[in-house]
């Protein structure tokens, strides 16, 4: 386990120190960016929000709230509280498309403060299998290789919250339809993160 939620850290931190994200479109408070390596799709959207850094890195590291603004998220519940700074969720999403089972996920979310003033507060997922909660005929279980949040304080009262994910089968039909243009659901759910933490 502790190997795990290293890693979990390690691999988004890694994702975000990538050189070569090309920026594919920008709204007033949220940039949206994505990176392509053979065949690894990741994406990364900045938003701009007026609430202090730790206040935002404990809204989204407590992920029974994710469904208050991110619509893709239908059930969550905590399967294992690991520590305080790593919790195993139980989630289901709804299914991409009529006559598609809904999909489920089982993740680790592993939260870090920053140990240094420059640093970001980090919220990092990724799947992990327990045998608990082996697959279910009902849903479509779906994994998550790397993604996550890292917070960038700005100040006192504002902070850049960066969300990444670097995109699985199992996570490409929420967002094809957005990256070819024909939907706005990242940057909707963009907005509603924001409206949420502010």
């Amino acid at each position: 386990q502790a190997y795990l939620s290293y890693s979990n850290i390690a691999a988004l931190t890694h994702l975000a120190r990538k050189s070569g994200w090309d920026i594919t479109k920008t709204l007033d408070n949220v940039k949206i960016w994505t990176h392509e390596e053979g065949a690894v799709l990741s994406f990364k959207v900045e938003m701009q929000v007026k609430v202090p850094s730790h206040v935002a890195f404990s809204l989204l590291s407590d992920f029974r709230l994710r469904q208050r603004w991110d619509r893709h998220f239908l059930t969550c519940e905590v399967l294992q509280a690991v520590s305080e700074e790593e919790k195993i969720y139980h989630i289901t999403a709804p299914p991409t498309t009529t006559g598609h089972k809904p999909r489920d996920f089982v993740i680790l979310v592993s939260q870090r403060q920053p140990c240094r003033p420059q640093e970001p507060y980090t919220v990092a997922v990724r799947s992990v299998t327990l045998r608990a909660v082996p697959p279910s005929p009902e849903f479509c279980r779906s994994e998550i290789l790397c993604a996550g949040f890292q917070i960038h304080s700005k100040g006192s009262s504002s902070c850049t919250v960066c969300y990444f994910n670097q995109v699985t089968s199992g996570v490409m039909p929420y967002l094809a339809a957005n990256l070819t243009g024909s939907s706005k659901s990242i940057e909707d759910t963009a907005l509603e993160c924001i409206k949420f933490l502010e």
